[in-house]
């Protein structure tokens, strides 16, 4: 295995079908041109025909062959080590893809054979609920009638399903083969409540297997320890831990197998959670990172007057997200409350069985984390046992009866609340009570809890503080494949707290101008309208039907309500269609194109400079204004990308006079990552700490300024309120006196006590300044970059010593005084 490597950036591509490993080798050029350090793959195993994301993996043995197999694999990762470039790569631990048996090798064996069936311990099924047989819930309400016997195979559709052997005669109809299977075919409204099979969430055609068993993590991941035996892969980023039975366990095993790689977890923290110290791994995916950053740049102010806004919504954010859990726990994971309750039954015998699994339902429902880890997280579960009890005194004794078993960790019980928790969270916060809050829709984002509004500088730079000394290798980020909005979506609809009165006026005259029965969907998809401007009409009414869909409120995925959906739909076509509408809209962009664009700079420049390491997803070096899955993983550009990076990196890059050209266009935003990742990849060392640093005068409110050690990031805040007091004026920020220039424009600022914003920011809402002495080395190619033509000649800094050090040293030197 080759030595262990740290990213100082990522890049995620999404690897499928259409682009597949030998395009994502065609653009580690590109990816090491912008500056990122380590290319960032979605799952590359191979996946259901056809998947799109790589997450139902069917074959753990070897890269799936739809995305270029094991020889693009080894060839991408051949090409981007060449170009100095690490390997991340996506895992999926917790589950497999079975919507199409033939392709799964042991899913289609556990059907053939049952539990007699070599691999039948790789699967998590309670046979015994199933009076010996796994249920599939496939039929519709023609039930057995919509099954076929072809060629010694049950179908339904084009499905195909083994028979078990000697179970299929001449003359046999199918109800009567049925009957001999290992498996029974089942309405697929029957999942909710007498599934017995463990899936991923309630995806029926995601089961989950048992890697907590030897044998099973060793044959899932033979072919991942092969990546690190050949050198071929860096890092692993897994999917879903809080799934696993044991987390801590599987992530040892994963760590000794990979000789302690770079390893991230995509583990959702709710506010002031904290990661396991005791993991091995460097981090999470950064959702956590992601919240604060998106709300540093959202005005506390408007949260009185979007509040009144959004009319009907639940102002109880703990009592919506608990009904929502609860809902989900009663519906569409009731099968996994119900398993739950059968493990306890043994602790409460003469408890009637409704009541046990009312009891479950109401404690799962309970938790403000996703799960608990015993026996170090036991606080949580107590926490949840609480609130349940007091929820519901009418089953405070049956809470007491189960209580003891759930926190006893070796109680098969508490195991499996821990893995069922985080599913209800996930499905009744993420997908469901997300859409039902409007408010502030940059506030409904995975890892966010929408019930904060707003993130003070101070705490801003506390939760840095503490990220630089507890985690300094986690990931940040600012989208994902997973986000409900893209950042540059989120940075339109943050303009929206600063509008108050007038977003509420604009909110009024645009129901009253098109009416939908919803009140909060209204809200949240003209936000959604708003902040994806200009979306293709196409891509809205795809959001329009999944959002409301999501939110359950006035229609449902498996109900739709027509007459809603064609109102919802009209609203849509309203938004490009009717002349009133588009001036509303219009007239909102002339203030939401400029202060969304501030915003953008300003926080992908934070969460590129700030501690960990950032990634940036695939297309967001530009403008991306995406909404939820699958808008946000649609086909990159990279010819037109790489034509603004040569752009900026021509001879033309030599100084500020080449911006006003830029614009509110994409190579403003490329032109910040690009220099942004080039500096962090090429001088690590001024990045080894964080300072947030003071400023002063009549705007001083409106900037996010600190020092990593070096490299100095200052952002504009609240742009909206910053030109309605007038610009700048006297403010200046305070960073420690010493010659600079700012990558961004190639300025010189001179040392001084204060740096005047008015000038700093004349530009460009952001300013990434570094010791004017550096040697450049910020380009890809090593050739100077836009700061090197007004390269300070000022003599260098005297050290404690009375030797010359170079003005970095000294920097470093102020520092560590103030530390």
């Amino acid at each position: 295995m080759s030595a262990r490597r740290v990213p100082t950036s990522t890049y995620r591509l999404q690897v499928t079908a259409d682009f597949d490993l030998a395009a994502a080798r065609g653009v580690v050029d590109h990816i090491r041109t912008l500056g990122a350090d380590w290319v960032y793959l979605s799952p590359v195993l191979q996946a259901e025909p056809g998947s799109q994301h790589g997450y139902d993996v069917v074959d753990h043995s070897h890269v799936d062959t739809e995305r270029g197999g094991d020889a693009a694999l080894r060839a991408l990762a051949e090409a981007a080590h060449a170009a100095g470039l690490g390997v991340l790569v996506d895992i999926v631990p917790n589950h497999v893809g079975v919507a199409t048996p033939e392709a799964n090798p042991w899913w289609w064996s556990l059907l053939e054979s049952g539990q007699g069936s070599p691999v039948a311990w790789a699967f998590d099924v309670d046979w015994q609920a199933g009076d010996g047989r796994i249920r599939i819930p496939v039929l519709d309400d023609r039930l057995l009638d919509a099954v076929e016997l072809r060629d010694g195979r049950l179908y339904v559709g084009e499905t195909a399903y083994p028979t078990a052997e000697g179970t299929v005669q001449d003359g046999d109809d199918v109800e009567t083969v049925h009957a001999r299977q290992h498996y029974e075919f089942v309405h697929w409204k029957r999942a909710d409540h007498d599934l017995n099979y463990r899936r991923f969430f309630a995806v029926n055609t995601l089961a989950a297997i048992r890697v907590e068993e030897p044998e099973v993590f060793a044959s899932s991941h033979a072919t991942i320890g092969g990546w690190f035996r050949d050198g071929l892969v860096d890092g692993l980023r897994i999917d879903h831990p809080d799934g696993l039975y044991d987390p801590a366990g599987y992530l040892q095993d994963l760590h000794e197998l990979t000789g302690g790689a770079y390893t991230l977890v995509e583990k959702i923290l709710e506010p002031g959670e904290q990661l396991p110290s005791s993991w091995p791994v460097d981090g999470t995916t950064g959702y956590d990172a992601l919240a604060v950053v998106d709300r540093v740049f959202v005005d506390p102010a408007g949260e009185q007057p979007l509040t009144a806004a959004s009319g009907a919504e639940p102002t109880d954010w703990q009592q919506l997200t608990h009904d929502t859990r609860r809902g989900i726990a009663d519906g569409i994971l009731g099968s996994e409350v119900r398993r739950l309750a059968r493990l306890l039954a043994p602790v409460a015998p003469d408890v009637p069985e409704d009541r046990i699994v009312d009891a479950v339902a109401e404690i799962v429902a309970s938790f403000e984390v996703y799960r608990t880890y015993l026996p170090e997280g036991v606080h949580h579960l107590i926490d949840a046992l609480e609130r349940a009890a007091e929820a519901r005194p009418d089953l405070d004794d049956v809470i007491d009866r189960i209580a003891p078993a759930l926190v006893d960790p070796a109680h098969a019980a508490a195991v499996r609340l821990q893995q069922t928790s985080g599913m209800v969270m996930a499905k009744g916060v993420e997908d469901t009570a997300f859409y039902r809050t409007s408010r502030l829709t940059t506030l409904s984002e995975v890892g966010a809890d929408p019930s904060l509004f707003a993130v003070s500088v101070e705490d801003f730079h506390q939760a840095q503080r503490d990220r630089q000394g507890s985690w300094p290798h986690t990931m940040t980020t600012l989208t994902t494949h997973d986000t409900k909005r893209s950042e540059d979506t989120r940075a339109r609809i943050t303009v929206l707290a600063e509008l108050g009165s007038e977003w509420t006026a604009a909110l009024e005259r645009l129901q009253s101008l098109v009416p939908l029965d919803d009140a909060v969907f209204a809200d949240l998809l003209w936000q959604a309208i708003v902040g994806a401007r200009p979306a293709s009409r196409e891509r809205l009414h795809a959001y329009a039907e999944k959002a409301s869909r999501e939110a359950g409120d006035s229609t449902t995925w498996t109900e739709p309500d027509e007459a809603f959906e064609a109102q919802m739909h009209a609203l849509v076509d309203a938004s490009f269609d009717d002349p009133e509408v588009v001036a509303v809209l219009d007239e909102l962009d002339r203030v939401v194109d400029e202060a969304g664009w501030s915003n953008g700079l300003g926080q992908k420049l934070v969460q590129l400079t700030m501690p960990g390491v950032p990634d940036v997803y695939q297309g967001t070096e530009g403008w991306d204004r995406s909404l939820v899955d699958p808008d946000n993983r649609r086909p990159v550009d990279y010819t037109e990308l790489r034509h603004v990076l040569a752009g900026l990196d021509g001879p033309e890059d030599d100084g500020p006079e080449h911006l006003p050209a830029i614009g509110l266009d994409g190579a403003v935003k490329t032109l910040v990552v690009s220099r942004a990742l080039r500096l962090r990849r090429d001088h690590p060392e001024l990045f080894t700490r964080y300072l947030g640093l003071e400023s002063s005068g009549s705007a001083a409110d409106h900037v996010l300024a600190f020092d990593r050690g070096g490299a100095v990031t200052v952002a504009t805040r609240l742009p909206v309120g910053l030109e309605r007091v007038g610009g700048w004026g006297d403010t200046l920020v305070h960073p420690v006196p010493l010659d600079r220039v700012d990558l961004l424009t190639g300025r010189h600022f001179p040392a001084s006590r204060g740096i005047a914003l008015a000038e700093l920011l004349a530009d460009l809402p952001v300013a990434l300044l570094v010791p004017a002495d550096l040697t450049d080395t910020t380009t890809a190619d090593g050739a100077a970059a836009a700061a090197s033509s007004t390269s300070s000649t000022t003599p260098a800094a005297a050290g404690s010593d009375g030797t010359a050090v170079s003005d970095q040293q000294a920097e470093i030197e102020i520092l560590e005084g103030h530390a």
